[in-house]
């Protein structure tokens, strides 16, 4: 458990830290699970379209943070975001990030 919540610490300080440079939050849910509630201000763009809206995202010039419903999907999205050299952190599930903010 140590070790799990050292992670998570860390987590957390990435997370404040980006929203100190002004980060946009990033749901990547489906249309209808976003319709459903969320993050104020956060833009929806389904894992399914990251790939295709890099340069959209890279335009914007800000850090990302990424949530979905339970962090799986955001992980990956953060993946390939900061493959694409975006400075990027999965914020995990919405409801929890939301409380973090």
């Amino acid at each position: 458990m140590g070790f799990l919540s050292f992670l998570s610490g860390n987590k957390n300080e990435k997370i404040k830290e980006l929203q100190s440079k002004g980060a946009i939050i990033i749901d990547v849910r489906t249309k209808g699970e976003y319709s459903q509630g969320a993050i104020a201000g956060s833009k929806n763009i389904p894992l399914q379209e990251i790939s295709s809206k890099i340069n959209t995202i890279k335009k914007l010039n800000k850090p990302v943070i990424t949530c979905c419903a339970s962090g799986m999907r955001s992980a990956n999205a953060a993946s390939i975001l900061k493959a694409q050299g975006i400075e990027a952190v999965n914020g995990g599930g919405w409801s929890s990030l939301s409380k973090k903010l």
